[in-house]
């Protein structure tokens, strides 16, 4: 029993240290997930505590539970929106990109070192995917918003590369192990085997969850358990079969968190909190499981090919696999610097370790160091890099809590949501009745100390009220912007991006110029509008934070409908020196 209380101590004091560790390491912009490694790492064999952990099978099923819970969140949280706007260029970096990074890795190894090319391409295999986690959790930590384009196809490229890399590393392993000639036949095949079938369990299971959501009845607090329960499950008989079960877990995911159930905020709750310590163990268990001294053993090459794997492969895939998509050169540059490797690759070096694999601690200590090297150097300059190529833009107004109530049966869904209203929200030190609304909405009343006060046309809204008000969610925005607008501490204001001044998205640059100095104008120019001259100008799919400079005057994609035409546009007038 005391070994049982000693184990449980030690279990929940790194979990406490690693969390306060990362509370505090947050301030510093300091990448969550290297804290927990480090953590690992002082924990272990030869650090501050000295634990000897030499079970790579019991690091291989936690991290790999681990990954499915996180891989599954993320497909959850991915929009169709999302899709919409960057499915194509993301599926290229997640698979022609993955096949670049693998196979131009293993071109320098050989080159540099003389390395063996099924050697040197399982090494390209296993560091061959993103990690997306990392990525967004610094972007979160520093309050940080980019570019939906960039957003987009970097979360969807990180939610999908995984498991091409996954492929690509079991492919690789299975041929050294078993001395299996070399086939990019082979290769291509089972690649193909495990896509498809992954595809089809991911759409299987994401229709059968749905299925049960709707038909069982059962307390909401069941369903985050019944979902991650059913992601492990899918993924597990997908992989049985020859199919990609992280893919599967992804696809899963996705269909869940687009379905519309009145218990997805449930599931996201608490999903949000598994995903986190899924993340936590899975990082903590392989700071464990490495040996510092051992790694330098192999320090040149690793770090040689960190350096390969930032400055000379993820720019070249980056830029051969967005060349069709038209991206501004300083969005494909940020992406090629946020190729940030976090546990995926450190989990598949284990794959060599456990089939047995001649100098299978090789492969572990090189993935080990490289995601070191990039959560450092890397990690720590995302957030400057991204202001400084001015990717950043204004966070969206948005409820600090939602709650559905598609359980009441409205043919559109509802929702109530919580406003704090503050100093910068436009309806602080205002009576309700004075505010003017374009959409439905009900008023439901206000938190105030505490307190609830019913809803009266009269009450006068103060910094800290908390206002509620039900309405449909796709008038979200429209609500938001009066409620919600710099309602939090933003590190950029919205006036000083768009400007101060709004303007409908089909007004004629004729009509805008009779206003504004925008220079001289062909006859043909005078006629378009502000839309047709973005759709010129750009060749691409555009998002909020599109820029263009015409005169003196900047102007700026502030609004898109639902058909992704621009809608509203934010005129800001420059000095001389920036025009």
């Amino acid at each position: 029993m005391s070994d049982v209380n000693s184990v449980m101590l030690l279990m929940g004091s790194l979990l406490l240290v690693s969390i306060l560790a990362a509370v505090v390491s947050s301030q510093f912009g300091a990448p969550l997930l290297l804290v927990f490694l480090v953590v690992g790492m002082l924990a272990g064999e030869e650090g501050l505590l000295g634990i000897e952990f030499n079970q790579p099978e019991i690091a291989f099923f936690i991290g790999s539970l681990a990954l499915v819970i996180i891989i599954f969140d993320g497909g959850m949280r991915t929009r169709k929106e999302k899709f919409r706007v960057a499915l194509w260029p993301a599926i290229s970096l997640a698979t022609l990109g993955v096949a670049l990074t693998c196979s131009l890795t293993a071109l320098g190894i050989v080159w540099l070192f003389d390395l063996p090319w099924p050697i040197a391409l399982l090494i390209g295999a296993i560091l061959s995917s993103t990690d997306a986690a990392a990525v967004f959790g610094i972007f979160q930590s520093q309050n940080l918003k980019i570019k939906q384009r960039v957003a987009s196809t970097l979360e969807i490229e990180s939610g999908t590369n995984d498991p091409m890399a996954v492929i690509l590393t079991l492919t690789m392993t299975s041929i050294i192990a078993t001395a299996e000639a070399f086939s990019f036949t082979a290769i291509s095949l089972n690649v193909t085997q495990q896509l498809v079938l992954g595809y089809i369990g991911g759409w299987l299971g994401g229709r059968l969850f749905i299925y049960m959501a709707r038909k069982i009845t059962a307390q909401f607090t069941f369903f985050p358990l019944l979902a991650a329960a059913s992601a492990v499950v899918i993924f597990a008989i997908t992989s049985g079969v020859g199919g990609s079960g992280f893919l599967a877990a992804y696809l899963m995911g996705y269909m869940i968190g687009n379905a519309r159930l009145p218990q997805l905020m449930h599931i996201l709750q608490v999903q949000d909190g598994l995903a986190w310590l899924s993340q936590i163990m899975m990082f903590l268990i392989l700071g464990l499981l490495v040996t510092p001294s051992h790694l330098i053993d192999n320090i040149g090459l690793s770090l040689t090919v960190a350096g390969l794997m930032i400055f000379i492969v993820r720019p070249l895939a980056v830029f051969i696999s967005l060349a069709p998509f038209s991206f501004p050169l300083r969005e494909q540059f940020f992406i090629s610097w946020v190729g940030l490797r976090g546990a995926v690759p450190i989990i598949l070096a284990l794959y060599p370790w456990l089939n047995g694999v001649e100098g299978q601690e090789l492969f572990f200590d090189i993935a080990f160091v490289v995601v070191l090297v990039s959560l450092v150097l890397q990690g720590w300059t995302l957030a400057p890099m991204a202001r400084w190529l001015k990717l950043e833009v204004p966070a969206q107004a948005e409820p600090d809590r939602r709650m559905a109530l598609d359980q009441v049966g409205s043919k559109d869904p509802l929702e109530l949501w919580a406003y704090e209203i503050s100093e910068r929200s436009p309806a602080c030190d205002h009576y309700w009745h004075e505010l003017r609304w374009s959409v439905p909405l009900e008023f439901v009343g206000v938190i105030r100390d505490g307190e609830w006060l019913r809803p009266q046309s009269r009450l006068r809204l103060y910094e800290h009220d908390r206002v509620l008000v039900v309405a449909k969610v796709q008038h979200i925005d429209e609500i938001s912007r009066v409620l919600a607008a710099g309602g939090k501490a933003r590190t950029l204001n919205t006036s000083d991006f768009f400007g101060d001044f709004t303007l409908n998205g089909d007004l004629s640059l004729g009509d805008v110029g009779s206003f504004y100095p925008l220079g001289e104008l062909a006859a043909e120019q005078r006629q378009l509008s502000l839309h047709d001259y973005f759709s010129r100008k750009f060749h691409r799919r555009m998002v909020v934070g599109d820029q263009l400079i015409l005169g003196s005057v900047q102007l700026t994609v502030r609004e898109l409908d639902e058909q992704d035409k621009i809608s509203k546009v934010g005129v800001k007038l420059l000095d001389q020196g920036e025009s």
